[in-house]
């Protein structure tokens, strides 16, 4: 049984339908994302699986007993609470369970036998192992330490900022450990080395988990089923994002296969009806209703198709870097530039210069530096030290606060403040509704004051603003932030065509990975490092650093307390008979994997086979047999690496 059902549930607000008729289940284990663009419905079927939000149709059914707790937008705290305080405030039942724990086996050491306490303590076991709270001290201290917030520790949590407050919520519900957790955009307001700590805990932990994301990184490497919500239905993906790409490709080319089969069924039909046969019998009306209705339908479909086939064409521009640009004319020279906020060093004798051309991303842990560096760039800060020497360039800024926008005008007065129904993008003249219909804007939002949008929203309008400016570089401060991943796919369009230079902050990876030809790399002392890198190519290769810094640590330090004794021979090990049988029969059986990979990639790329077998069970199948494939390397490749080190001590002795 799942832990949640939702049975033929259906919403509305008022005339506007946003689910209907929709099914959904959540099983123990799953970790679920739920995609879609904005005000498709992502947080009301969230609010519906919490129990939050009432339906108007269908049925929600959860198991007994179970616990639900989602991450609020606006956390609410105790104000006497200080940060400790507040993310150990929804702790109280796991310590006393682990307290009462401790209680009793201190009893059953004189009563050994006493069947009560014996049935207590297995309760308690399971509970305490079920949330992990063994440990709970050093947990707190763990999070706190990752998500930033061990220097808040003693500080009242109603004077943080809102991104702090959150990561006091995110980290109290992590510890917590509920049977279903819910996030809705949990890397909002994380840098990149505290999403990495929640990869690793969400995984290492076993959460079941529903959640929006737009960090298209964060959903590849934590989700197991995608769910995207679209014309009030879901659709369901097997895995993350990338498994979202593809499989929706595959569905896409079966919808084109079966439009072509409906135009040659539509023209076989509509030769019928030119012959002229008259409609009289009921079977002939409705032969001619289906023609109706097939005409419909065609009409339709390449629209749908259309749209999908966009979405995929923008993600096909990742990685594409161009190169050869001119790079000629200097935008930014920056000699020995230092900046110290108070008694914090942000940024130590960093030179450099921005080019015509380039696309950079500012990037490093929160608190860096990077936002002041942007400011020092648009001339609103000075330097403490050096200088930065500002070419003839015209600046188009975004920032979190969107200070280009005014509450009190509606679109059309924003985009045409003086008159007429005309603005003009990039050298483009468009008519202000087709220019927002590509912000995903509907017609009958032209009338609607800014101040009446979602902060969603308002990003749309300040980004879409921001691509009518004349200018020769933009600058930009978390722009994905509060986006959803249809209006990132246009952001990344709009970047790669703009022809000037962009320098923007971001810790979305995969946004960064996408457009950034260059980073700034704040190491957190006031050091930046330069790089043409890949942004995540450049985590991993610093996370392989970290570990091969922490091993020689761990060596050096073993060397030191290690007595050697110089006469004595090393031992000669050999493989056990388990791993000798394996080093035999792996190889084979990693062939045999592979060649089931390619027949499988084979039978997603056949209309004929994934028709016949589903395109989800295939894709199930194909994650299993990598998973299997991966797992076979890693044991062939560790058994190998310790053959090789017996060898040597062989040789040695």
């Amino acid at each position: 049984m799942a832990l949640v059902d939702l049975l033929g549930v259906s919403k509305h607000y008022e005339a506007q339908k946003i689910l209907e008729n929709i099914n959904f289940h959540i099983d123990e284990g799953e970790r679920i994302v739920i995609v879609g663009k904005n005000g498709s419905g992502k947080s009301t079927l969230m609010k519906i699986v919490h129990g939050s939000l009432d339906t108007d149709g269908g049925e929600r059914i959860n198991r007994q007993g179970i616990e639900i707790k989602m991450l609020s937008q606006v956390p609410k705290f105790d104000p006497s609470h200080n940060v400790r305080e507040a993310i150990e405030a929804g702790l109280g039942e796991l310590k006393s369970a682990k307290v009462r724990f401790d209680e009793i086996s201190a009893l059953l050491a004189e009563e050994f036998d006493n069947a009560s306490l014996l049935d207590e303590q297995s309760h308690l076991t399971n509970f305490l192992d079920h949330h992990n709270a063994w440990n709970l001290d050093d947990k707190i201290e763990r999070v706190m330490h990752h998500f930033m917030l061990k220097e808040y520790e003693t500080k009242n949590v109603e004077l943080l900022s809102g991104g702090e407050q959150r990561r006091v919520a995110l980290a109290s519900l992590l510890l917590q450990k509920p049977d279903i957790l819910l996030l809705d955009e949990p890397t909002n307001h994380l840098d990149v080395y505290m999403v990495e700590f929640l990869e690793e805990l969400i995984l290492k932990e076993k959460f079941t988990l529903l959640f929006i994301s737009h960090d298209r990184y964060f959903i590849d490497q934590i989700a197991t089923k995608t769910i995207e919500v679209e014309d009030c239905t879901l659709r369901e993906f097997n895995g993350g994002y990338s498994n979202y790409l593809e499989q929706k490709q595959e569905l896409l080319r079966t919808m084109a296969q079966q439009h072509d089969n409906l135009l040659k069924l539509l023209k076989s039909e509509n030769e019928w009806l030119r012959r002229g046969v008259k409609a009289r019998l009921k079977r002939n009306e409705g032969r001619k209703q289906r023609v109706l209705q097939l005409r419909e339908d065609a009409k339709n479909n390449p629209s749908r198709i259309r749209k999908m086939k966009l979405e995929l064409e923008r993600e096909a521009k990742h990685f594409n870097r161009g190169e050869g640009v001119n790079r000629q004319k200097m935008l930014f020279e920056i000699e020995h530039l230092g900046l110290t906020l108070g008694d914090k060093l942000l940024i130590k004798d960093f030179s450099t210069r921005i080019l015509q051309k380039d696309v950079i991303a500012v990037v490093g842990p929160n608190g860096s530096g990077k936002s002041t560096l942007l400011k020092a760039l648009l001339g609103r800060l000075k330097p403490t030290n050096g200088i930065i020497k500002i070419g003839e360039l015209t600046i188009g800024y975004f920032d979190q606060h969107r200070e280009m926008l005014d509450d009190n005008l509606n679109l059309i007065e924003t985009f045409c403040p003086h008159g007429g129904d005309r603005v003009d993008a990039q050298g483009q003249d468009y008519h202000v509704y087709g220019y927002l219909k590509n912000f995903l804007f509907p017609r009958e939002f032209l009338d609607k004051k800014v101040g009446v949008l979602s902060g969603g929203e308002k990003n749309r309008v300040a980004l879409a603003l921001l691509f009518t400016k004349k200018v020769d570089c933009l600058i930009l401060d978390e722009p994905t932030n509060d986006l959803d991943i249809p209006t990132i796919n246009i952001l990344e369009e709009k970047l790669q065509n703009f022809p000037g230079a962009v320098i923007l902050v971001s810790h979305d990876r995969y946004f960064v990975d996408k457009i950034a030809k260059k980073l700034f790399i704040f190491k957190g002392d006031g050091s930046i490092e330069e790089s043409y890198k890949p942004y995540s190519e450049y985590l991993e290769d610093e996370k392989e650093l970290s570990e091969m810094d922490a091993m020689e640590a761990e060596f050096a330090k073993s060397a030191t307390t290690t007595a050697v004794v110089q006469n004595e021979k090393p031992k000669v090990f050999k493989l056990t008979f388990n791993e000798q049988r394996a080093l035999e029969k792996l190889p084979a059986e990693i062939e045999t994997l592979e060649a089931k990979i390619d027949e499988l990639n084979a039978s997603l790329a056949d209309p004929k086979k994934y028709e016949k077998i589903g395109i989800s069970v295939l894709a199930e199948e194909l994650e299993k047999t990598k998973a299997l494939y991966e797992e076979k390397v890693d044991e062939l490749l560790t058994i190998e690496e310790k053959a090789e080190e017996i060898e040597a001590l062989k040789k040695e002795a």
